[in-house]
């Protein structure tokens, strides 16, 4: 059984920084692109932060490009998010989430932002950064 547990989220001020993790289980990463989404808020819908493909690609929303960092150590099984220079907007509760497995190796392209790509998901992690 497939779990994504999520950790590191809290409250920081504007210009601080942030370590996200994301520990799974039950599977292995061969094959599959993991990623970051981040709720807004209740209600709204899930926005993609960041991907990091099985072959090492990664890929940002320009919301986040050049500020947050993904990456991967596939021998503890955990995806990690580094946040800096947060901004207000950046609040909201992150999610990792992983894909199926596929017989190719999954490249961080832009489909792999969109929620749809992505089958199994953690309970999240609140972020809240203040001005």
């Amino acid at each position: 059984q497939v779990q994504l547990l999520e950790s590191g989220g809290g409250s920081v001020q504007e210009g601080e920084s942030l370590r996200l993790s994301c520990v799974g289980s039950g599977y292995n990463n061969n094959n599959r692109c993991m990623g970051w989404f981040r709720r807004a808020a209740p209600g709204k819908g899930r926005e993609g932060i960041a991907v990091f493909g099985s072959d090492g690609s990664t890929r940002y929303a320009d919301s986040v490009k050049g500020r947050f960092t993904v990456s991967r150590d596939d021998t503890a099984n955990t995806l990690y998010l580094q946040m800096n220079s947060l901004k207000p907007e950046d609040t909201g509760t992150y999610y990792c989430a992983t894909t199926l497995p596929t017989s190719l190796q999954c490249s961080a392209g832009e489909r792999e932002l969109t929620v749809t790509n992505y089958r199994f998901w953690g309970r999240g992690t609140q972020v809240n950064v203040s001005s």
